[in-house]
């Protein structure tokens, strides 16, 4: 019996778009020695080029994974999204050709809770428009509009993770905090969840957004949700670029509707810090503009880099699942002495008959058995003891529905 499918020496690791040292020391004090980091992303038939020995791929926000890439790369069975969001990544092409995809979606949370705090003050005391007056030299010393943070309301958008330890921090600084989400929360501290998004944007001094890119939440602060708002409240948004209306925005804002405004998020953004940022909220003096930094901390990086590579192993390695946000998720146990078989499948009636009358028809002897489905796929995990492996993967490849099938060890 061989330790593993595939000598560890052989299985290829790709990490794209600078991803922290430290994802690079959890894979190689795993075993895995094949590991290459680039810089930046790669696009079109570079990318896919790059593909075609890779088994493991880690990117960021840039590097764009759509169904022609996963269709080309025959490799493939992991992706690694060193970030939050994953609208980059075409997951229902991933599921359909069985490769695992996984996010970090806890990692970055403090950093971007931080941000959103710093520039609700900065807001608040008009500082974008003093210090942009004072590098061209003049010198605006007045009050007029300029409010502490304490005693006022904050308004989160989306109570999640972010938005939760924002509450926190917040209350710490003698915020009062209401929030709406689509769900009832347990709020933390003294939040109040309040009905409606109306209700919220009426009463909040500033209001941030942390909701996910869905059909939901695209376009839900547009022109009404502005002037519902107090034309002494400011506007953040460190979510999704979809989820706010810039032009109306813009508009608001130059006509003195609200205080200010910071935006992390856009709906266009450039591709590479080359290329140049276009948007209307350009040259509003009360608007603090960030390129989608939110996250990006060091201290963030590196809990991502950490929190996302132990991942790719701990599937590599055994075959778990768990917190895969495209395939269903299965904790496995470990098995020493006996041989592991994973079979990612249609899911259709059937399959599982088939694969254990494989199995039984081969003499082997099914120690464990572990099965979830998650929408049209299906995984199923096999402890064995006896059998040919490479046999039985052969044979497990021919059950009709069968999208991918691997001898683990």
């Amino acid at each position: 019996m061989s330790e593993t499918s595939l000598d560890k020496a052989k299985i290829k690791f790709l990490l794209l778009e600078g991803i922290h040292p430290n994802a690079v020391e959890v894979l190689k004090q795993a075993g895995y020695t094949n590991i290459e980091s680039l810089p930046g992303a790669l696009e079109g038939e570079a990318l896919m080029a790059k593909l075609a020995d890779v088994h493991f791929l880690g990117i960021r926000s840039r590097t764009q994974l759509t169904a022609e890439v996963f269709a080309a790369a025959h490799k493939l069975v992991g992706v690694g999204a060193f970030c939050i969001g994953t609208n980059q990544i075409d997951l229902d092409a991933a599921r359909q050709q069985g490769v695992a995809v996984f996010n970090a979606p806890y990692s970055n949370t403090r950093s971007v809770a931080e941000l959103v705090l710093a520039e609700a003050i900065m807001l608040l005391r008009g500082v974008p428009a003093k210090s942009q007056a004072a590098h061209q030299g003049g010198w605006l010393k007045s009050a007029e509009n300029s409010h502490e943070i304490r005693g006022k309301t904050l308004g989160i958008v989306g109570y999640g993770s972010i938005g939760a330890q924002l509450s926190v921090l917040a209350e710490a600084l003698g915020m009062h905090v209401i929030f709406h989400d689509v769900v009832t929360k347990l709020p933390l501290g003294n939040a109040q969840q309040v009905p409606n998004l109306q209700a919220l944007l009426r009463e909040a001094d500033v209001v941030t957004l942390h909701v996910p890119e869905l059909p939901s939440t695209q376009w839900m602060i547009g022109a009404a949700e502005l002037s519902a708002m107090k034309p002494s409240g400011v506007l953040i948004n460190a979510s999704r670029g979809t989820v706010v209306e810039i032009e109306p925005l813009a508009e608001a804002l130059a006509a003195g509707k609200l205080l200010g405004a910071a935006v992390d998020v856009f709906p266009v953004e450039p591709k590479s810090n080359k290329d140049q940022f276009q948007s209307p909220l350009r040259g509003i003096p009360n608007v603090i503009l960030t390129p989608h930094i939110g996250g990006s901390t060091l201290e963030a990086q590196a809990n991502i880099g950490l929190e996302v590579a132990e991942k790719l192993v701990k599937y590599s390695d055994n075959g778990t699942t768990t917190s895969s946000v495209n395939l269903p998720e299965v904790a496995l146990p470990a098995h020493p002495g006996k041989n592991r078989l994973l079979h990612i499948h249609r899911n259709v009636p059937g399959v599982l008959t088939e694969i254990n009358r494989v199995l039984t028809q081969t003499g082997v002897n099914i120690t464990g058995q572990f099965l979830q489905t998650r929408g049209d796929v299906g995984y199923v995990v096999s402890d064995i003891e006896g059998g040919d492996t490479a046999e039985l993967r052969h044979l497990l490849d021919g059950v009709p529905g069968t999208i991918r099938s691997r001898v683990l060890f």
